[in-house]
C-alpha cells in the first residue's frame, strides 16, 4: 500500500498553515517551471502534510500568472497522494453567506490562458473528468468539520473565471442563472492538473461575498474579500488539522478513480512518443510510462 500524504494548497489569505510540526522548507526542482513558492513539510500528529501557498507569500501571483503544473508536479515529487484545495470565493446563492464554507464537487472551466495539461504533442493523453473530486477525501472533510463544528455545505459547482477582474453584472446574473453555486479564479487548470498526475483532489471553497448581483450588497472589491479571507483563516487551519490527524496512515484508494486516471488515457503510440516530452512526465506520469 501507499503511504498516504496529504497536500494542501492555500488559497488568497491562507499563506501559512499554523500547527506542523517537524516543519522543513524544501526546494523541488520541476522541469515545469517554479512553483508559487517552497514546499513547507512536516507532520501534523502521524500524518505527512505538504503546504505549498498558490499565491506565493505576500500574494504575487495572479490566478493567471500562477505556474499550475509546475505546483501540482512539485506536489507529486513530494510524494502527495491526497490534496485539498482551499479557495476564495463568491457566492451565487444567499444561503452560501460571507463566512460559509463549501465543499464542492463540480466545475465549469472559463479559463482561457492557461497551460491546462501536462500532455500534449509528442504525448496525448485524455483523462477523465465526470468527477473531479474525491469522494473519500471529501467524505474526510466534512467529516472533520462536523466534529470541529464549522458549517459547511455540501456539493455544488464552481466556475473558474479567468480575472483577475471580478464579474460583471451581466456575467454574475449569467452564471447565477445558469445555477451555479460559487465563482473563484483558481480551480482550473489545478484539478484538471491533480487528476492527470493521479492526486485524489478535494476543494474547501470559502466565500467571502456575494459576487456583484446580490442587490442589497455592495459590489465585490478587494478589501472584502481579504477581510473575510483572513476571518476565515484560523478557522482554516483548524479545520485542516482534525482532517489530519484523522487522517489514515495508507492511502485509500479513490471511488472514481483518481489515483488511476493514466490507465488506458494515453493515446500516442510508445514508438511515436517524444522523448523529452517523456522526461518531463517522469513523475506525473511515471507509473504508466516504461522507465
Amino acid at each position: 500500500m501507499t503511504q498516504a500524504v496529504l497536500g494542501i494548497i492555500g488559497g488568497s489569505g491562507v499563506y501559512d498553515l499554523p500547527g506542523i510540526e517537524d516543519l522543513s522548507e524544501e526546494r523541488i526542482a520541476s522541469p515545469w517551471g517554479d512553483p508559487s513558492d517552497l514546499l513547507r513539510t512536516g507532520r501534523v500528529g502521524t500524518t505527512r502534510v505538504v503546504f505549498l501557498p498558490r499565491h506565493g507569500r505576500g500574494h504575487v501571483y495572479s490566478p493567471s500568472d500562477i505556474n499550475y503544473r509546475a505546483n501540482i508536479d512539485v506536489l507529486k515529487r513530494a510524494g502527495v497522494t491526497d490534496l485539498i484545495s482551499v479557495s476564495a470565493c463568491g457566492s451565487f446563492k444567499a444561503e452560501l453567506y460571507p463566512g460559509s464554507f463549501v465543499l464542492v464537487d463540480q466545475f465549469v472551466d472559463r479559463t482561457f490562458k492557461r497551460d491546462t495539461s501536462f500532455f500534449g504533442k509528442g504525448c496525448v493523453a485524455h483523462v477523465p473528468m465526470a468527477h473531479p473530486v474525491g469522494p473519500r477525501l471529501q467524505g474526510r472533510i466534512a467529516d472533520a468539520a462536523k466534529a470541529e463544528s464549522i458549517p459547511f455545505s455540501q456539493g455544488g459547482t464552481y466556475v473558474c473565471i479567468e480575472g483577475p477582474q471580478f464579474s460583471t453584472y451581466a456575467e454574475s446574473l449569467t452564471y447565477k442563472g445558469l445555477g451555479y453555486d460559487v465563482v473563484g479564479m483558481t480551480a482550473m487548470p489545478e484539478a484538471k492538473l491533480a487528476r492527470e498526475a493521479e492526486i485524489t483532489y478535494a476543494t474547501i471553497a470559502m466565500v467571502t461575498d456575494f459576487d456583484c448581483w446580490h442587490p442589497e450588497h455592495d459590489d465585490v472589491d478587494v478589501a472584502s474579500v481579504v477581510k473575510i479571507a483572513q476571518q476565515n483563516a484560523a478557522t482554516v487551519a483548524k479545520l485542516i488539522a482534525r482532517i489530519a490527524r484523522d487522517f489514515p496512515a495508507e492511502h485509500e484508494p479513490c471511488p472514481v478513480g483518481s489515483d488511476h486516471a493514466l490507465d488506458g488515457a494515453i493515446m500516442t503510440a510508445p514508438s511515436m512518443r517524444d522523448p523529452e516530452m517523456l522526461k518531463k512526465l517522469d513523475a506525473v506520469a511515471g507509473r504508466v510510462l516504461p522507465r
